[in-house]
């Protein structure tokens, strides 16, 4: 899907959202704060933090620290660093996201707690989104968003973690630029450009979980869709599978393991002289 580009958008996020704790109806109590602060229009894109989501479904767990959380949502270890604020693990969790410490935050959480990432987000979306139009009449879309670090970049920025009602991408791939010449590569990741939008406004600790982003509605769609889930590149496409670090020990083993089999291949290798009769 091509679609046009809207030259504007708006994007506000509402205060007095209260705290949200296990059990809480989150459509309810969003769809109370929107109504308070004007409400929203078909075709608008609501925002939410994965914290508040994680919150309301109970993905709180009491524990002294992360690295046994870290330790069960990891599926794959990226790159672990020491520093003197402690060990920075970049994962692989269960939702296939290569995250810092899997997405186990504990900020904003009761002391001796941590909070998990939800179960599945993109399916937290489709509730929260289905709640949302039955209680205020209109289309919108959902995405759910939280905070990460990037390679090659200082500093972290909101992505999707899961949505629905909007494109995940938008494929420019066979279309033609301002010269003409045919786009063969560019997919604009939507639902992340609309996370790290929102968090402008959002902020990390001025307690404005939720965000409305208003003329976009080019990218919101009848259906659910197919959620952020298929933005999470397949392994054998993936050019960065490790840190450098461990990429270089790696190759390095592998290089020793390889010379090791040579070198025991030639010592069993044994030269064979042919059979010459010197009296002949």
């Amino acid at each position: 899907m091509t679609g046009s580009v809207p030259a504007r958008f708006e994007a506000w996020a509402p205060d007095g959202m209260g705290e949200v704790v296990p059990g809480d109806d989150l459509a309810t109590l969003v769809a109370d704060l929107l109504e308070s602060s004007g409400g929203v229009t078909d075709g608008d894109v609501v925002v939410v933090t994965s914290k508040v989501v994680s919150k309301a479904e109970g993905r709180v767990r009491a524990a002294e620290g992360r690295e046994e959380a870290i330790a069960e949502e990891t599926v794959r270890e990226v790159a672990s660093r020491t520093s003197p604020t402690g060990v920075l693990r970049i994962v692989e969790n269960r939702l296939g996201l290569v995250m810092a410490a899997a997405g186990v935050d504990a900020s904003n959480t009761p002391e001796g707690t941590v909070l998990l990432l939800p179960e599945d987000p993109d399916a937290s979306a489709r509730a929260l989104r289905a709640g949302l139009q039955a209680r205020l009449g209109v289309r919108v879309g959902v995405v759910v968003s939280d905070t990460a670090g990037r390679p090659w970049r200082e500093g972290q920025t909101d992505f999707a973690i899961g949505s629905a009602g909007v494109r995940p991408l938008t494929d420019l791939r066979g279309t033609r630029d301002t010269h003409g010449r045919e786009i063969v590569v560019t997919r604009t990741a939507v639902v992340d450009e609309i996370a790290a939008a929102s968090e402008l406004v959002r902020g990390k600790a001025a307690a404005r979980p939720v965000a409305v982003l208003r003329g976009l509605a080019v990218h919101v769609t009848d259906e659910d869709g197919p959620g952020t889930a298929s933005l999470v590149r397949p392994a054998e496409e993936d050019l960065f599978r490790l840190g450098s670090e461990e990429a270089y020990e790696e190759g390095y083993a592998s290089g020793f393991e390889d010379g090791a089999t040579e070198a025991a291949d030639a010592d069993r290798e044994v030269d064979v002289e042919p059979n010459v009769d010197d009296n002949a």
